[in-house]
């Protein structure tokens, strides 16, 4: 008796502890061990190469492109995710009926479904009939395209327009989130700061700028996390649309080690691009940490 009541919490805590250490733990440390040989996990045959794996995909073109591409897709989702989400909030910092339509109306897509999402906008960028296309054709947008040569958009199957397409997908998807944040920070600000700078005759963009952005600080590191997160991990669009293509301009790390690993079953290598994004996220989080944290303010 007296032992459980010293070691209660650590009795309790062991189921936790166990599917932390089974689920987590384990599997990170098996990709680190795997990492290190040379195995396509159909042989069966194993063979230590220590850092060659790495030195192999790290002097891959294909891989690099892959890591680019992750790369430039996580800077422009946070840059236009948070940005816009942060004027969306500020609109919607209002109490009437229009405002509330638009709040329900930029939040659904958050709780819908990532593959109905995927769907829809492959619906909506269809080259044939697609929405997209189809309004850009009503309003003679096509007409000028046809002075570049272009016959008309294909958002999807075109090297140079299907990151950028997964990139719309994405912020359309994550920012009725961003903005529910950012609204809940803007209506926790207690109101006499306002009062004080309506005093002092501040304008309302000089109020925003001093005043709302500050206070929202950690709503914004919150999001810079979180966002940065999310769209190193994407991988559900890049299955169901694209697999990667065309040409491997939409191919990203989490799709990128599933599809080396599960579909071409070469494990070691899949095994290197887990601990390489392990790796790339836990930078990007200390850096943000590092650079940011000293800059949140608290009321």
């Amino acid at each position: 008796m007296r032992f459980f009541r010293s070691h209660a919490a650590l009795l309790f805590l062991l189921p936790a502890l166990a599917g932390i250490l089974i689920f987590i733990i384990y599997p990170i440390a098996y990709s680190f061990h795997i990492s290190f040989f040379d195995w396509d996990m159909i042989s069966g045959k194993k063979t230590f190469v220590g850092f060659g794996r790495y030195e192999h995909l790290l002097g891959d073109p294909k891989f690099i492109q892959v890591i680019v591409n992750t790369v430039v897709y996580m800077f422009s989702m946070v840059a236009v995710t948070v940005a816009l989400a942060l004027f969306l909030a500020a609109w919607l910092n209002k109490s009437s009926l229009v405002h509330n339509l638009a709040q329900t109306a930029i939040f659904t897509p958050h709780i819908v479904s990532t593959i109905s999402v995927v769907l829809l906008w492959m619906w909506v960028m269809n080259p044939d009939i697609g929405l997209l296309n189809y309004v850009m054709e009503k309003m003679g947008v096509d007409r000028l395209l046809a002075l570049f040569g272009i016959k008309k958009m294909m958002w999807l199957e075109s090297r140079t327009t299907a990151l950028f397409s997964f990139i719309v997908i994405g912020v359309w998807k994550t920012l009725g989130y961003n903005t529910l944040v950012l609204l809940a920070g803007m209506q926790s600000i207690p109101g006499q700061i306002y009062e004080g700078a309506a005093l002092d005759k501040a304008s309302s963009l000089r109020k925003f700028y001093k005043i709302t952005v500050p206070l929202l600080s950690p709503s914004l590191f919150f999001l810079l996390i979180v966002n940065v997160t999310s769209s190193f991990q994407t991988f559900e669009s890049v299955n169901v649309i694209s697999k990667g293509g065309p040409l491997n301009s939409t191919n990203m790390m989490v799709h990128w080690i599933y599809q080396t690993g599960f579909e071409f079953y070469r494990i070691s290598d899949s095994s290197v691009g887990s601990v390489l994004l392990l790796l790339i996220i836990g930078l990007a989080t200390y850096s943000n940490f590092r650079l940011l944290s000293n800059k949140v303010h608290y009321q």
